[in-house]
């Protein structure tokens, strides 16, 4: 069964095609939101559905509901995803410089892991976690961030219970170690899934729209123009 994908096109010719890659709760509205926003920027956007082999997709922001799920996904099957997604945009005749990747929490992740793995025009990670531990099969981030292949943005709250600072500073030191440019923010007055406004616990709209905007700056700048 081909994989179920989230499409979100712009009214005009695009600027560039972004992968959008899921928080542990499926691709719902507000990951289709974000999808949205993207082809509201110019990019053709897509959102695969990383749950498909248990055939649920959209999940309540419940971690208990979520959990069996996100544990029965593997670095090997997400990565089969990616890049049955990179050749679905592919086949719609966006060269890989043309494509980027924006992942958050476990797809903040996957999007690092994915950034290794292909020459995406840019990525950029939302708070992606396993910095030093790794998770799922995909290796700490710290091991795998100096082979990345593509621009690379990591965007960070500094009040992230499960991402400490000084992890995030050793992530931007071995980032730099990569042939490609990288960048880190880091937000001082954010948590985690600050980008997030489906979550008002844990939203911090000025942290969140400076962030968006850091992301669509970082896309503008790497992604080749679509021809």
């Amino acid at each position: 069964m081909p994989l179920p994908l989230y499409e979100a096109a712009p009214d005009t010719h695009p600027l560039g095609a972004v992968i959008v890659i899921q928080e542990i709760y499926g691709v719902n509205d507000h990951i289709e939101d974000v999808a949205r926003r993207l082809a509201a920027a110019g990019f053709h956007a897509v959102a695969p559905q990383l749950f498909h082999r248990d055939a649920v997709n959209a999940l309540p922001y419940d971690f208990a509901v979520a959990k069996p799920h996100m544990e029965n996904l593997t670095a090997d099957n997400m990565s089969a995803d990616v890049a049955e997604t990179v050749e679905h945009l592919t086949g719609k005749g966006f060269a890989m410089s043309s494509v980027g990747i924006v992942g958050f929490c476990l797809g903040g992740s996957v999007s690092l892991l994915a950034a290794t793995q292909h020459p995406f025009g840019a990525a950029v990670t939302f708070y992606g976690g396993g910095v030093t531990q790794g998770r799922l099969g995909i290796p700490p981030l710290i091991d795998i961030a100096g082979s990345l292949r593509s621009p690379w943005l990591g965007l960070f709250g500094d009040l992230d219970p499960s991402i400490p600072v000084d992890d995030v500073e050793r992530l931007r030191v071995e980032a730099a170690k990569a042939e490609v440019p990288t960048s880190i923010v880091r937000y001082p007055e954010a948590g985690h899934a600050f980008h997030c406004d489906a979550r008002p616990e844990n939203y911090h709209e000025t942290s969140a729209k400076d962030a968006w905007g850091k992301a669509l700056e970082w896309f503008g700048r790497y992604l080749r123009p679509a021809h």
